[in-house]
């Protein structure tokens, strides 16, 4: 993709119509989707069936590494799932990321366990080898022999250091279960996100890089923790609904264990394949869409790209976390300014520290997690979707420093 852009430094427009609104995301929909998901209303089989299996196939053959892979209603669910397969008790401590959704944290405490909140790099947004061996530090010794396991995300698509995390992961004995729903496809010294640690769970959302309006994707090459996820998904029932009524006694059926209602549909599936047929072109276009960006804003005062990925690595380019240098006040003018602008975005994320519930339930401050609370107090998500039109970019790129120069004309 080939587009030019001067940061230019006009005063602000007029508030934009409706129509001028660049949006924050669209997804990528296109005829194959929608043939896909008609076919499946017309075959009559809706729910869990032959198209989920189709899509647990084609995602584990995209990822290698000998991995099984569970398709589920969403990344939470498989989060979940992978948790309670390794035996997260009551009382477990599980260290992981404070910038990140609440459901990385959320599925802890279904499960009884606390989290134990690590800082993360406030250039990457994601967790290394020293910021969560420091947290493990500051534990009790009590405590610390209660951590099972450790949950990296992978911030904005950037892929973790996982081969340092496995490695410490492997040395604490901590199971390794990383949280990958921005990193589709993303890959670590060329080795796929989804095939390091023991299990990983994938975003199918509606904004992700694979979209099936809601789903996930749990994927390990545990077998045990593959059977346990297969077995709890659908209510502790040993067989699913199309493997009971292709036989003349499907109405017989085994409840082994409590379990959840989890399960992806063929509809979503059936978009799922197709989606995944073509990953690989809208992460081209994602990737061109952040190349315009780096190279519009990268030079301007004040403002920071997003860390690329180092070599080797493979970036998702789900989000573009743009940073505000002049904090957090200017930060939200610029917004502002740019919503004025036509431009939409958003901020990824208020960390978990700072969300009134973590912040009381564990006494949090914003100081305990200083790398967390400064990337917040700087970072916006600029407009990044495969079907943005190379004007739209260009619209982006020129508004940015516009929005910069207003917001900081009012401070004070």
């Amino acid at each position: 993709m080939t587009v030019t852009a001067s940061p230019a430094t006009s005063p602000a427009t007029a508030p934009a119509t409706e129509r001028d609104v660049i949006p924050f995301h669209v997804s990528d929909v296109d005829e194959k989707d929608i043939e896909a998901v008609v076919a499946v209303l017309r075959d009559g089989w809706l729910t869990t069936g032959p198209r989920c299996r189709d899509f647990e196939r084609q995602f584990a053959d995209h990822l290698g590494g000998g991995v099984q892979a569970l398709a589920v209603n969403s990344c939470t669910s498989a989060l979940h799932l992978a948790l309670e397969a390794i035996d997260v008790q009551p009382g477990d401590r599980v260290i992981t990321s404070p910038y990140t959704f609440t459901a990385t944290a959320e599925v802890l405490r279904y499960l009884g366990a606390h989290p134990v909140f690590a800082d993360v790099d406030p250039v990457t947004g994601n967790l290394t080898v020293e910021t969560v061996t420091d947290a493990w530090r500051r534990l009790s010794p009590g405590v610390r022999r209660r951590v099972r396991a450790l949950v990296p995300v992978h911030f904005a698509g950037l892929p973790c250091q996982m081969d340092g995390l496995e490695e410490l992961a492997r040395t604490h004995g901590w199971r390794l279960v990383d949280d990958a729903a921005h990193a589709l496809p993303a890959a670590r010294r060329g080795r796929p996100i989804g095939t390091w640690g023991t299990a990983t769970a994938f975003s199918f959302y509606a904004t992700k890089t694979l979209c099936t309006g809601e789903g996930g994707m749990l994927v390990t090459a545990d077998a045990a923790v593959a059977d346990r996820a297969r077995t709890m998904r659908l209510h502790g029932i040993d067989r699913d609904a199309f493997a009971r009524y292709k036989h003349v006694d499907g109405w017989r059926y085994d409840v082994v264990a409590a379990g959840f209602k989890y399960n992806l549909t063929d509809v979503a599936a059936a978009m799922g394949c197709t989606q995944l047929a073509r990953l690989r072109d809208m992460h081209r276009r994602r990737t061109a869409i952040a190349a315009v960006y780096d190279a519009g804003l990268g030079q301007v005062d004040g403002l920071a790209t997003p860390a690329r990925a180092p070599w080797g690595d493979e970036h998702a380019r789900h989000l573009y976390p743009l940073r505000v240098l002049d904090g957090i006040a200017v930060r939200d003018r610029v917004i502002r300014e740019l919503a004025a602008r036509g431009i939409s975005t958003s901020v990824h994320f208020i960390p978990l520290h700072l969300q009134p519930y973590y912040r009381k339930t564990y006494g949090l401050q914003p100081s305990d997690l200083p790398g967390a609370t400064e990337l917040f107090t700087q970072e916006i998500s600029l407009p990044l979707f495969p079907g943005m039109a190379a004007d739209q970019v260009v619209r982006v790129v020129e508004a940015v420093p516009q929005a910069l120069a207003a917001a900081r004309a009012t401070r004070g």
